[in-house]
């Protein structure tokens, strides 16, 4: 081998190591990340460290400025230089917000990160606490909280005429003056690694509060009728709404009609390939596939495990999840007040 090749192979090692170098720097500084907000931060294991507030990223930045170049960090946190340099005054010198800061954090976290400005203003505003919309919206933009939103795609459980579509009675009418007047139903798909997963809510169009709920793997008759006789028996013997449904199979089989029929229910249906006709409903699923399901990775997540996600969130919905159009209350605090039982 010349002296020449010989030159030529070594410049190609030598690139190959700094190459490995660089991988394993790489490493070493998504391990140090990871490890701070563990236990700078108290974030549990696989944590996103995308998701962390501007304010805790710029206090991991400083934890390990020591170690690693101010611009890798920034880079790998996805923090913009300005944003650093200000969080660093905010953290240097008193904030007189300290206290509604962490309030607000925890709002937004206990809510499935899914209350923007207003609703969390609401809460703070029902806790009796004093703190203006323009406040509240400067501290969740210093802290990074944002409800993040996705599209979704609409499951369709149309199988052809099985039996005569009913006429809208509703007709894109989802106003009712009280409870158990008119109620929508529908059906949804979830597509996660570990397999399908069906939800069939009732949902009251009075105040949006889910009547009843099924989940399950197979979209079948058992599921539809097991929703709907869990939804009859919460009325009251002169309660006989309309329910209105797409023109899905699952509400045209012969025990659907049948319980109707017999619990003197009123029947109505959306026009073919009309999601308008069932928007409220529609709207729901939109909500809770933006706010449970599109924003995390179910990669390891078993199907009794999603289906115990689903029904926390609906329990949540029901109890908690306040309303503006409802006056800062939940479905059922608003059913409550106005003197309705739940």
């Amino acid at each position: 081998m010349t002296s020449e090749n010989q030159e030529t192979q070594k410049e190609i090692l030598l690139k190959e190591v700094e190459k490995l170098q660089e991988q394993v720097h790489q490493l070493q500084l998504e391990k140090a990340l990871l490890e701070g907000a563990a236990e700078l931060l108290k974030k549990g294991k696989g944590i996103n460290l995308l998701h962390l507030t501007n304010q805790e990223k710029t206090r991991l930045i400083d934890a390990l400025r020591n170690q690693f170049k101010l611009k890798e960090l920034l880079q790998q946190l996805q923090l913009p230089k300005s944003s650093y340099f200000y969080q660093k005054q905010v953290l240097e010198k008193p904030d007189k917000y300290c206290k509604e800061r962490q309030l607000i954090i925890t709002i937004f976290n206990n809510n499935f990160c899914v209350y923007g400005y207003r609703r969390i203003h609401q809460v703070l505003k029902n806790m009796d606490k004093k703190l203006s919309e323009k406040v509240v919206r400067m501290l969740m933009f210093e802290e990074n909280l944002i409800v993040k939103f996705s599209k979704r795609k609409k499951y369709s459980s149309y199988a052809g005429e099985i039996t005569p579509a009913q006429s809208n009675l509703v007709n894109r009418d989802f106003k009712a003056t009280k409870p158990n007047e008119k109620w929508l139903t529908d059906i949804t798909e979830f597509k996660i690694p570990a397999g399908k997963v069906y939800l069939l809510p009732i949902i009251d169009c009075y105040d949006g509060a889910i009547i009843s709920w099924t989940i399950g793997t197979k979209p079948d008759a058992e599921l539809v009728n097991v929703m709907l006789d869990s939804g009859l028996a919460t009325l009251q013997n002169h309660e006989h709404p309309i329910i209105h449904s797409d023109r899905g199979a699952h509400y045209r089989w012969p025990g659907w009609i049948e319980r109707i029929r017999k619990a003197n229910l009123s029947r109505s249906m959306s026009k073919k390939g009309c999601s308008p006709d069932n928007s409220a409903c529609e709207g729901f699923f939109g909500r809770l596939k933006n706010e449970v399901f599109y924003q995390h990775d179910w990669k390891n997540t078993t199907i009794n495990q999603f289906i115990n996600h689903l029904n926390h969130y609906i329990n949540w919905y029901n109890n908690q999840q306040i309303k503006l159009s409802l006056g800062g209350l939940s479905p059922l605090e608003y059913r409550k007040k106005q003197s309705y039982p739940c």
